[in-house]
């Protein structure tokens, strides 16, 4: 069937469209209807018509965080305004708002440009701006959420543009209101406060190690934000070359008696404090422990760099990748008793 398009100001409507070039792990998968949204003016418009009212939607970035096993019946909804405006500023910080649709990693390095320090953890972690605050985006010891003053989206219940402040957002480890209530917000922008000056965050593995290597003895921003790349290119394939999606599992958090039990019987199992009672567990440990780091079936496969990372190495489907991260998830669980959560939404 030949895909029809449909054309207005500030939007584009697609039926039947192939949704394979618009995630990473590059599976086949099809949408009802695509609509790819270039203003946030066309949204009240746009959620006007029946089939955004009565059709199932998602709302999709650059498909760096979402796994799918079958065709979306319903609309796929994507966020292309983009922009970066300082709002306000002193001589210590800055309040600056960001479009949706901003590729992230543009994003942080058009930060350090400026002088600004504390997005420099989180450079070359792929997708959009908009998706960052549903996903509560971290690494090396860093989470957006210190940095976002409010999120602006539209209100699919109120029917107009909202603004949820830092607290509203009620982000925790990898998720969000936005995430636990998926059907309501439509993310339009972010506004963040950025720092001129920020103490640097050098203590995760490797950090200082690649620092060294790069003959940096006074870390500066910028030069975190190189050694972190480095490290990222390593141990992540590239999307464009192995479909992925980084790191598929989430670090679990247990109960501090069940991680100070676990790490009696095994004593190399990487255990971090979580406060409350909680520990975190390192969930590439437990996969690569249980064998499967490398593991390959057919096209789906565990990297051979990272055992947290799922492949796709030519033709897999979504359904063959989720089949091999079930089994995982069960191995683990049989073996360890902990329940391993993925980091991508699966469809």
């Amino acid at each position: 069937m030949i895909p029809s398009i449909a054309a207005a100001p500030g939007y584009t409507i697609v039926e039947n469209a192939s949704l394979e070039g618009r995630n990473t792990f590059h599976v086949p998968a099809r949408a009802a209807l695509l609509v790819d949204v270039r203003k946030r003016e066309a949204l009240e418009e746009l959620f006007g018509f029946a089939a955004l009212k009565s059709e199932p939607l998602l709302v999709l970035g650059e498909g760096s965080n979402i796994l799918f096993t079958r065709d979306w019946p319903g609309v796929v909804l994507t966020i292309g305004a983009r922009g970066i405006e300082i709002v306000e500023s002193d001589g210590d910080r800055a309040r600056v708002r960001v479009e949706a649709g901003e590729n992230w990693n543009d994003f942080v390095h058009w930060s350090l440009a400026q002088g600004f320090s504390g997005l420099e953890n989180l450079v070359a972690i792929p997708g959009t701006v908009g998706a960052a605050p549903i996903q509560n985006i971290g690494a090396y010891g860093v989470e957006v959420r210190e940095f976002v003053i409010r999120v602006e989206a539209w209100d699919r219940v109120q029917a107009r543009i909202v603004s949820l402040d830092n607290a509203e957002c009620a982000f925790a480890y990898r998720d969000s209101v936005f995430k636990r209530v998926p059907d309501r917000h439509v993310i339009t922008a972010v506004e963040f406060e950025l720092p001129r000056r920020r103490g640097l965050r050098l203590d995760y593995a490797g950090v200082r190690e690649e620092l060294a290597a790069l003959g940096i003895t006074e870390p500066r921003p910028a030069g975190v934000a190189e050694a972190i790349t480095r490290i990222r290119m390593r141990k992540l394939p590239n999307p464009l070359v192995v479909g992925n999606a980084g790191s598929f599992f989430k670090n679990p958090l247990i109960a501090l008696a069940q991680a100070e039990s676990l790490r009696r019987e095994h004593p190399a199992m990487p255990i971090w404090p979580a406060g409350e009672d909680l520990a975190k567990v390192s969930a590439a440990w437990l996969v690569e422990t249980c064998g499967f780091k490398g593991l390959r079936e057919g096209d789906a496969a565990v990297s051979n760099d990272h055992a947290l990372v799922l492949v796709n190495h030519g033709s897999a489907s979504g359904a063959q990748i989720r089949d091999l991260a079930e089994r995982i998830r069960s191995t683990i669980s049989a073996r360890f008793g902990i329940e391993l959560q993925p980091e991508p939404l699966i469809v």
